[in-house]
């Protein structure tokens, strides 16, 4: 698995105009190969009259999908070059359509992928993109005593705490970097004097 990714921090839109021909690049995060069509989708809709909508996405933290459509631009000056472009900045989890209405100029091939390109780059430089960074699942379980300090020692040790049950006991799920699982276990045996248990689960991505 990767350690992490990038994705972009938004859905959102960015105009920019070449030679007359309008290009405005949606883009939004897709968790699956279905949320990228249903983004497309959309997109088409509501751009019924607008004489392309090329996209390119890629889903998976490894990139296990890419795909990507001319839209009846000259093959390769369109969908590649936007699914390169994703792929340089290293986005996964990532759709972007570029609807373009033509401006009467002709860009000629050249003028095409740069314009397409360049269309999803700066999309990307205007809504910002997060890292997401591989992470480990982890349930603290301890006594109630106990359990309201050591939420606090939890976040004011930075450590994100996604979800407190109460039961018998009450248990707290966080997220921990694989690298960090021996030292925070030595933490919490100090931090509840050893009465703490700490169960490993699933491997997960999170906001770095």
């Amino acid at each position: 698995m990767q350690d992490e990714y990038r994705t972009v921090a938004r859905e959102g839109v960015h105009e920019t105009e070449v030679s007359r021909s309008r290009f405005l690049c949606a883009l939004a995060p897709a968790a699956t190969e279905q949320e990228a069509q249903e983004f497309l989708a959309r997109i088409r809709k509501e751009h019924p009259t607008a004489t392309h909508n090329c996209w390119a996405y890629v889903i998976g933290a490894d990139a296990s999908v890419q795909k990507a459509s001319d839209d009846g631009e000259p093959g390769g000056t369109a969908g590649v070059p936007m699914l390169q472009m994703l792929l340089r900045r290293d986005m996964r989890y990532v759709v972007a359509v570029v609807t373009r209405y033509f401006g009467g100029v002709k860009l000629g091939a050249g003028g095409l992928i740069r314009a397409y390109g360049g269309a999803v780059g700066e999309a990307l430089d205007t809504l910002g993109t997060i890292t997401r960074r591989r992470f480990r699942l982890a349930t603290v379980t301890v006594d109630h005593q106990r359990a309201g300090k050591l939420q606090n020692d939890l976040r004011t040790a930075g450590r994100e705490v996604r979800e407190v049950r109460y039961g018998e006991a009450v248990t707290i799920e966080i997220g921990l970097p694989d690298a960090d699982v021996d030292t925070f276990r030595a933490w919490l045996a100090d931090a509840t004097a050893g009465t703490a248990a700490l169960e490993l689960g699933a491997e997960a991505y999170g906001d770095a």
